[in-house]
């Protein structure tokens, strides 16, 4: 009979412990580690059937189960377009990660919203845009900053001011919350105190070539339950679980009562030369110019790339928040998220 691995090296080893008792110690420790590496092996060999079958069992457990859906993780983020995720990466230092939507199945929020007959809805749904020119010739947002102009000045910053409110999935509009909204043209309303820095901002875009865009501003609750509950009702129709439906839903539409868009303090701006509500806006002159000076009239990028796994929000290069110069300055400076500034204030 032949004998094994283990046998033979702890036969070698013993004789070189008898021959050379000066060097004792060092081979006795190398016989107790091939013991212990031969039990070892001897023991998944002989029970390696059963081992298989639990890794079988195992890995089909995790396949089949609702684990398997994708989630988002510390610096990964969602790109709805495979291609244009690798053109990201190579502007941005984060790996990325691509959730598992068919992209025959990403839509946005004007599409899940068509065939809805509702006028409230229809002068809400973002489909209206306007520039600079537009407002002054409406002639309606200087009417109204003239009142608010000595709530505008800056003031030292504190967790309860109005501009730092933090409004999230696990932070709702607080119930008694209310502001005195602003017409900034049209239907288009916001928080009457931002009007005047978000026309300064626009003036110095225009003065740089760039005509910024206004569109979606304030939202009321009723708009954002029937965006929110379409979109779970359309992902389901996919074949999704209400679950999965409703995890999709909320990583690209925020959660009713839980969208800044109700408290006036949040604007999706994109410009007359790129009018969509696309991660390629934050390409091109325009999402690259309020990138880079937005903060200087008080605005910040909200959700930017990189930190979904704080916001659990999309990258949305076109949605930007008021929260005064200083915080502003300070949050973009630094490349954080409001959460991280609150949590440091």
């Amino acid at each position: 009979m032949n004998k094994t691995w283990k046998e033979t090296t702890t036969n070698r080893l013993r004789r070189k412990i008898h021959k050379h008792k000066y060097f004792k110690l060092p081979w006795q420790i190398a016989l107790i580690v091939v013991t212990i590496v031969g039990d070892t092996g001897e023991y998944l060999i002989h029970n390696s059937k059963r081992f298989s079958s639990i890794a079988a069992v195992f890995l089909f457990f995790i396949i089949s189960s609702s684990f398997a859906f994708p989630y988002i993780q510390e610096e990964e983020y969602l790109a709805q377009d495979y291609s244009r995720m690798q053109e990201i990466e190579a502007n941005y230092e984060y790996v990325p990660t691509v959730l598992d939507i068919s992209a025959a199945d990403v839509i946005d929020d004007d599409d899940v919203l068509q065939g809805y007959n509702n006028e409230e809805l229809d002068v809400q749904n973002g489909v209206d845009q306007f520039s600079l020119d537009d407002i002054l010739e409406a002639n309606e947002a200087k009417e109204q900053t003239s009142a608010v102009t000595d709530e505008t000045v800056e003031q030292k910053l504190t967790a309860d001011d109005w501009r730092l409110l933090l409004v999230n999935k696990q932070h709702p509009v607080p119930e008694n919350y209310t502001f005195t909204p602003g017409k900034i043209t049209g239907n288009m309303k916001c928080d009457a105190r931002i009007i005047d820095d978000l026309m300064a901002m626009m003036e110095a875009a225009k003065a740089d070539g760039i005509n910024l865009m206004v569109c979606s501003p304030y939202r009321d609750y009723n708009r954002q339950t029937v965006l929110f509950n379409r979109k779970i009702d359309y992902y389901m129709n996919k074949g999704y679980s209400y679950l999965e439906a409703y995890k999709i839903s909320s990583i690209t539409v925020t959660v009713p009562g839980a969208s800044e868009h109700q408290i006036g303090l949040a604007l999706d701006i994109v410009s007359d030369t790129y009018p969509y509500l696309e991660i390629e806006f934050g390409e091109t002159q325009a999402g690259k110019w309020l990138n880079k000076h937005s903060c200087e009239y008080g605005f910040i990028l909200r959700y930017p790339l990189g930190k979904e796994y704080i916001t659990g929000i999309q990258y949305e290069p076109w949605h930007f928040r008021y929260v005064g110069k200083e915080a502003a300055t300070a949050i973009m400076s630094q490349g954080i998220t409001l959460e991280e500034f609150l949590e440091d204030l």
